[in-house]
């Protein structure tokens, strides 16, 4: 047998054997839900939301402290093909690092290739401590 041939039965071999698992259900063939009911609180007293334009990923929420102090928080996957999204505190928007996509402070597609809203998340601040929920 050459080795091209040997290649492909190999191949062959491990397809056969991760169709049925993913199948049968096996978690990491599975989309996870990107989009979970949220309630957590983060500390902004230090760290990238301590200042006007900073922003940070915390349970797969973006958390981004706008250019006049105020909070916004949007799921933190593009719904285009799941890269974390960055902030632009000059734009004020969502922006994703891999293609472009373009979302505004509330989370709306503002350009694709995304074609999907992210997730909009409730803010309360309450002494230094920002509650992030649903």
């Amino acid at each position: 047998m050459d080795r091209k041939k040997f290649l492909a039965q190999v191949g062959m071999g491990a397809a056969a054997l991760l169709v049925p698992a993913c199948m049968g259900g096996l978690s990491s063939c599975k989309k996870t839900d990107t989009n979970p009911t949220k309630d957590f609180t983060v500390d902004v007293s230090s760290g990238s939301l301590a200042t006007n334009g900073g922003f940070m990923v915390s349970n797969g929420v973006i958390i981004a402290r706008t250019n006049s102090g105020s909070f916004l928080a949007v799921a933190a996957a593009c719904t285009h093909e799941g890269t974390n999204i960055n902030y632009n505190p000059s734009g004020n928007n969502f922006i994703c690092p891999n293609h472009g996509a373009q979302f505004d402070s509330t989370g709306n597609v503002t350009q694709g290739p995304a074609s999907n809203n992210l997730t909009r998340y409730n803010t309360t601040l309450t002494g230094n401590s920002l509650r992030v929920f649903s």
